[in-house]
């Protein structure tokens, strides 16, 4: 297929494009039969910003392929069932926040929708390269899933540097706090249910921007696969909001990330036991 040129690509309407992300770029040409046939074959490597510019980029192909007399073989059953590809049997999940989010969002208005698309980005490309999958995207959150809890910790220790070596517009200081656990979740069609999907959100709410709290079980499911440079730090056991048994949870310390954090958050409730 040749490349499309800037001339010819700028003199494209919107619609010849599946994908417009927040920042005006038209990714996944769909004008012609060879670029439909492109797109189709690169969809699962591009990086969207949420669930619903996935969806609306899909259909849009869909839609166009079928124009086209292009019947696409695969991309239907694996997109349209993205639950496919997520690992099952023992998994570790991750979920991210943005810390004080209501207020960041008052502050920047209009402003705040660039911001989280350049976290979403940073996330994704992260998860990514620690070979998770993207479970899910709701307002400042994303929950992934890891085969092996060694890579979600992976995963995390670099959101986290990103996060803080990012050049965030309008001067921001973003903190991020990241929770780890490792559970056995039933996969259905519509995602994961289970005890682990509601622990992970609880690990994940417990901890501070700029921390990355893991479970117990998370750490067991570790081992001694720790990387160098990394370690944890037990912040005692607690029985976390809404769950019936305790459990202990642990800081990961990097010697490059910060360190000192006040106790867990008031989602563990009763006290270090």
């Amino acid at each position: 297929m040749p490349p499309l040129g800037a001339r010819e690509r700028a003199g494209l309407p919107n619609s010849a494009f599946a994908y417009i992300d927040s920042q005006g770029r038209r990714m996944l040409p769909i004008h012609d039969e060879a670029h439909v046939r492109n797109a189709l074959a690169r969809f699962s490597r591009v990086s969207f910003e949420d669930d619903a510019g996935r969806d609306r980029a899909r259909m849009r192909l869909l839609k166009a392929a079928r124009k086209l007399g292009i019947m696409p073989l695969g991309f239907v059953g694996v997109q349209l069932r993205p639950e496919q590809k997520l690992p099952r049997g023992t998994v570790t999940f991750a979920l991210t926040d943005i810390e004080a989010s209501t207020e960041l969002l008052q502050r920047l208005g209009d402003g705040y929708g660039p911001v989280l698309s350049q976290l979403r980005r940073l996330l994704r490309t992260a998860v990514q390269r620690a070979g998770g999958r993207e479970v899910d995207a709701r307002g400042d959150e994303l929950f992934a899933a890891f085969a092996r809890a060694a890579s979600a910790l992976d995963a995390a220790v670099e959101i986290q540097r990103g996060v803080r070596d990012h050049a965030w517009t309008d001067g921001v200081e973003l903190r991020v706090r990241i929770g780890i656990h490792t559970g056995r979740p039933t996969l259905t069609e519509t995602g994961y249910i289970g005890l682990a999907v509601h622990t992970v959100a609880r690990v994940c709410t417990s901890a501070h921007g700029g921390q990355i709290v893991i479970s117990s079980a998370g750490r067991d499911a570790l081992g001694s696969s720790l990387p160098e440079g990394i370690a944890l730090k037990s912040l005692g056991t607690w029985r976390l909001n809404g769950l019936r048994e305790s459990m202990e949870l642990l800081q990961v310390r990097a010697d490059d990330l910060p360190d000192a954090f006040p106790p867990p958050r008031p989602v563990a409730v009763a006290g270090p036991l």
